[in-house]
């Protein structure tokens, strides 16, 4: 019986296969001077093709050579993670507002952009930011809480967009305001 001694499996980001890479494989025990090789050790399978961490990965790494009839081997166990796939809003834009004393602000066009096809991740809280400030400015950052939503959203992960928008000074109007009549007076 064989051994393959120094695999490893590769982390991997979400990618929706179970497909692993494999690498460091050696083989274990052979006799000298016995012919006998090691192939399909380069590749993997993943348990599960969803995020998680320790997951199990299987070979089926076969042995080769002019000896291999005379040996079996064991399959080594492996685990490696697979990590959440980033995603990045696109076409987000904060408007601009007039000063109304809060740090409310608007934010309209975001897009999800890296979703794999096929998974249902959909974008929430989409269009609603807060201004870094109150009182009016311009190019103010405007800070997001955009959330994933969706059958397959706990494979990623979500960056927030760079935003800024400009608080204007509000207008004011007069009312209730009468010019008084007079006699001229040069």
């Amino acid at each position: 019986i064989l051994t393959v001694s120094g695999a490893s499996a590769a982390s991997k980001v979400y990618d929706r296969t179970n497909s692993a890479v494999v690498s460091g494989a050696n083989l274990a025990g052979v006799l000298v001077p016995d012919v006998v090789t090691l192939t399909n050790h380069t590749a993997g399978t993943f348990a599960q093709i969803t995020v998680g961490t320790g997951i199990n990965v299987t070979t089926d790494m076969k042995l080769a050579g002019a000896e291999a009839g005379n040996y079996t081997l064991t399959q080594p166990a492996l685990t490696a993670n697979i990590t959440r796939k980033p995603l990045t809003v696109s076409n987000a834009v904060a408007a601009d507002k007039e000063y109304d004393k809060s740090t409310a602000a608007t934010v309209s066009g975001a897009t999800l952009t890296g979703v794999i096809s096929g998974d249902t991740v959909t974008l929430g809280n989409a269009t609603v930011g807060t201004f870094s400030q109150v009182n009016v400015g311009t190019n103010l950052t405007v800070t997001t809480a955009m959330t994933l939503a969706g059958a397959d959203a706990g494979n990623y992960s979500l960056s927030q967009p760079s935003l800024t928008a400009k608080i204007n000074p509000k207008t004011l109007s007069l009312s209730g305001v009468t010019v008084a009549n007079k006699v001229y007076d040069k």
